[in-house]
């Protein structure tokens, strides 16, 4: 089972770059986007009806911002859109989708530049949601993370640390937050196989980032731990153009 996860910086947009064809060749079983910028309404029909996918859209209230789709080959047992905490769920960050053996989370997380008050939400939003993910675990179920975590964990998930460590996205405060996520149990699935540097997820469209691959990693699978042993491969798809990031997948096992 292959699941991708891809910040599309808006669905619209990529759409006309060759997104159906590059999902009808990769054919993921399951696809996880985020800043999807659209409601559903404002969608033309090939993407309101794709192909072989069962679709669910969660979008802002405010036009033309955030948003998050997944789309499925199997039906869900369940979806929920939203956290359930009004302050969040009204930017239409979080789908959550129910399978057999594993809730799905496909979340933007929100971005921390614009000031200190959007800082502290998105601070908020990690405790909130790490409170919530604690409690699915204890309760027995396995949880993916999927999506655009907006943070750099370490030195190595960025080309240049020092010159970013006081700007969000790669605050100390910040970064503490993914700590305390690897803190209660939760694996970066992609560190499991790849150690190597200079493996980034976006680039700014100023200086020429992408071509001198001048990037950071911060779209993300996390998984619980007693999970982690259930996933084969993780991998980077920078090739994939299209946005200012690129896809991230996990594999997961054949007899899974």
């Amino acid at each position: 089972m292959k699941l991708f996860s891809w910040n599309v910086n808006g669905v619209r947009a990529i759409e006309k770059k060759g997104f159906l064809d590059w999902l009808s060749s990769e054919s993921p079983d399951i696809l996880c986007i985020q800043e999807t910028k659209a409601k559903f309404e404002q969608l033309p029909d090939t993407l309101q009806n794709i192909d072989g996918y069962f679709s669910y859209w969660h979008s802002a209230e405010k036009l033309g911002y955030s948003g998050v789709a997944t789309f499925s080959k199997q039906e869900p047992l369940h979806v929920q859109y939203g956290l359930g905490i009004d302050k969040y769920d009204k930017e239409g960050r979080v789908i959550i989708t129910e399978f057999e053996n594993f809730l799905l989370y496909n979340i933007y997380f929100p971005n921390g530049q614009k000031d200190e008050i959007r800082l502290q939400y998105k601070l908020d939003f990690y405790d909130d949601l790490l409170e919530i993910l604690d409690d699915q675990v204890a309760s027995g179920n396995n949880v993916i993370v999927a999506g655009d975590w907006n943070t750099a964990h370490k030195e190595i998930d960025l080309a240049n640390p020092k010159a970013n460590a006081n700007y969000s996205g790669f605050m100390p405060v910040e970064r503490a937050q993914l700590d305390t996520y690897v803190d209660h149990g939760y694996v970066d699935s992609f560190r499991l196989f790849h150690d190597e540097p200079d493996r980034y997820s976006w680039w700014t469209y100023r200086f020429g980032a992408r071509q001198r691959n001048i990037g950071w990693r911060i779209d993300y699978f996390f998984t619980n731990q007693e999970f982690a042993d259930n996933i084969s491969d993780a991998d980077i798809h920078e090739d994939v153009m299209g946005s200012d990031h690129c896809p991230v997948s996990i594999e997961l096992v054949d007899d899974f």
